[in-house]
C-alpha cells in the first residue's frame, strides 16, 4: 500500500526515531516485574549520571547520595520550576557545548515559564513515544495524521519543495490553529474531508469548538478516522463528548509537558496508563495536593530528577483489560490553570470557577481573570448574553464561597487570546505568589 512506501522513506530520514520505537514497542511486551526491574535500573542509572556529571545534582545530593547506598529516592530534594529556571547552565552533563544545543521554551500555563536545553536525540524520543501511543488507537505508522496545533513555533514555515516532500513521506499536517473564525473552522471542516486523515491531534479546545461546527452544521466526517489524541490541556468531559459526537471515533487523552514528554496515554478502555520506561512518577501530597513527580529516565543531556511539574494526580491500583502491562494513574487538575488568592489568604482551586458554569452551553470560550485580591474578570465568547439570572447567580456564588467584597465584573468579547504557546488558560491570576 502506498502508506507502507511512504513510511519506508520516512524511516530511511529518521532511521533513530524508528530504531527508538522498535525498542519501546518490545518494552510494552515485558511484564509488570520486568517493567518494575528495568525502571529501577533507569531510575538509579539517571540519579547516579546526575550526581557524577552535573554541577547542580552533585551539589544537591552530595550529602544524601554516597557510594554503596541503596536508592532512597525519598530522600533526594524535589525540584520546583524556579530551580529549573535559575540553575538551568549548571543542571546540563558537563562537557558538552551549549552551542551545539537547542532551547525549548514552556508556556508558563502554571505562571512559571521555564526554559530548558534539548538535542536531536530528545526530539526524536519523543516522536517515538508518540508514535507507540498513537498504535494503541489502531494506527500504522506512515498513515495520516492531521495536528491542530497552536504553539506557532512547533510549525515549519515555508513552502519549499523540501517541506512539501518530508510532509508527504511523514503522511503528516500541521494546520495552524492559535486564532480562527467561523470561516476558518469550515475551511478546516472540509481540509480534514479532503485529507482524510487516520487521527486528529491538537489542543482540546481547538478540537473541541471544531467539533462544535461540525455538529452545528451538519458536515458529515471522513470514516478513515479512528482516534482523536487530545494534548497540552485539561481534556473535559463535555469536550470529549463533542468530538466524540462529531468524529465518530475514540478520544485519547495524552499526558506530558515540553520539558518532559509522553508521561502517560489513554488506552481504549479509558485508562490511562504510565509508560515506566521513560519516566518515574510519583504522587505525593504537598498542601493538601497529590502533586505529580516526575523523573525523566531518558535525559541525560539536563536530568530532570523529581520534578514537580505543576500538575496533581494519582496512582492508580490495578489491571487494565487493554493487557498493557504499564500501571495506571488518574489525573487531577493540570497546567491550564492557576490558583486563585483571596485577601484571607486562601487559594481557590481554578475547578470551581469552571463548575459556575456548567450548563450555559451557549458558551464558546471563557477566561477569568484576577486582576487583585477583590476583582475577577469574566471574559466570555458566547453568541447570546448569559442573562441576569445567570450572572446574578454566578455573584452570588463567588460571594458566598470566596469573599463578599470581590467584584466580578463580566465582559461579552469576541475572541480569547492564547498563550505565547498557544494553549487556552481557563483562570489566569495576576496575582504574584510567594
Amino acid at each position: 500500500m502506498l502508506y507502507q512506501l511512504k513510511h519506508k522513506l520516512h524511516r530511511m530520514h529518521h532511521r533513530e526515531r524508528f530504531d527508538l520505537l522498535d525498542i519501546l514497542l518490545l518494552n510494552q511486551s515485558l511484564n509488570k516485574a520486568q517493567l518494575r526491574i528495568q525502571q529501577h535500573q533507569a531510575l538509579s542509572a539517571i540519579i547516579n549520571h546526575s550526581y557524577n556529571n552535573t554541577r547542580y545534582y552533585h551539589d544537591k545530593f552530595q550529602n544524601i547520595i554516597t557510594d554503596g547506598d541503596s536508592l532512597n529516592i525519598d530522600a533526594l530534594p524535589i525540584l520546583n520550576k524556579n530551580e529549573v529556571v535559575q540553575h538551568m547552565d549548571e543542571m546540563v552533563t558537563d562537557g558538552i557545548d551549549r552551542k551545539t544545543l537547542c532551547i525549548g521554551n514552556t508556556g508558563g500555563s502554571t505562571g512559571k515559564p521555564v526554559s530548558f536545553y534539548y538535542d536531536q536525540h530528545k526530539h526524536e524520543l519523543m516522536r517515538a513515544g508518540m508514535c507507540r501511543s498513537y498504535m494503541w488507537s489502531g494506527w500504522k505508522p506512515g498513515q495520516k495524521i492531521l495536528n491542530f496545533w497552536g504553539a506557532g513555533q512547533d510549525i515549519r514555515h515555508g513552502n519549499s519543495l523540501l517541506n512539501k516532500y518530508r510532509d508527504s513521506i511523514a503522511a503528516e499536517k500541521t494546520i495552524a490553529a492559535h486564532e480562527y473564525t467561523e470561516a476558518q473552522l469550515y475551511d478546516w471542516a472540509l481540509q480534514i474531508r479532503t485529507y482524510r486523515p487516520v487521527l486528529l491531534q491538537g489542543y482540546a479546545s481547538i478540537l473541541a469548538e471544531l467539533a462544535r461546527f461540525i455538529i452545528a452544521n451538519n458536515i458529515q466526517m471522513p470514516t478513515s478516522i479512528i482516534g482523536i489524541y487530545s494534548t497540552a490541556e485539561v481534556l473535559y468531559d463535555w469536550q470529549r463528548k463533542l468530538m466524540e459526537q462529531a468524529f465518530h471515533c475514540k478520544v485519547f487523552n495524552q499526558y506530558g509537558s515540553r520539558e518532559i514528554p509522553n508521561i502517560a496515554c489513554e488506552c481504549k478502555h479509558g485508562n490511562q496508563h504510565i509508560f515506566t520506561d521513560m519516566v518515574y512518577l510519583e504522587s505525593k501530597n504537598i498542601d493538601g495536593e497529590d502533586r505529580l513527580i516526575t523523573t525523566s529516565l531518558t535525559n541525560k543531556l539536563m536530568p530532570m530528577i523529581r520534578y514537580d511539574i505543576g500538575d496533581t494526580g494519582k496512582l492508580k491500583d490495578g489491571d487494565c483489560a487493554c493487557g498493557s502491562p504499564f500501571p495506571m494513574m488518574e489525573m487531577g487538575m493540570c497546567r491550564s490553570n492557576d490558583l486563585i488568592k483571596t485577601s484571607s489568604g486562601k487559594f481557590i482551586h481554578p475547578s470551581y470557577f469552571n463548575r459556575l458554569l456548567y450548563g450555559m452551553t451557549d458558551i464558546r470560550q471563557y477566561q477569568y481573570i484576577q486582576n487583585d485580591l477583590n476583582k475577577i474578570t469574566l471574559n466570555i465568547v458566547s453568541p447570546t448574553p448569559l442573562g441576569q439570572e445567570n450572572e446574578t447567580s454566578i455573584r452570588e456564588s463567588i460571594h458566598r464561597d470566596i469573599g463578599k467584597n470581590i467584584l466580578l465584573e463580566i465582559n461579552y468579547v469576541e475572541e480569547i487570546r492564547r498563550s505565547v504557546s498557544g494553549k487556552h488558560r481557563f483562570v489566569i491570576s495576576q496575582i504574584i505568589h510567594p
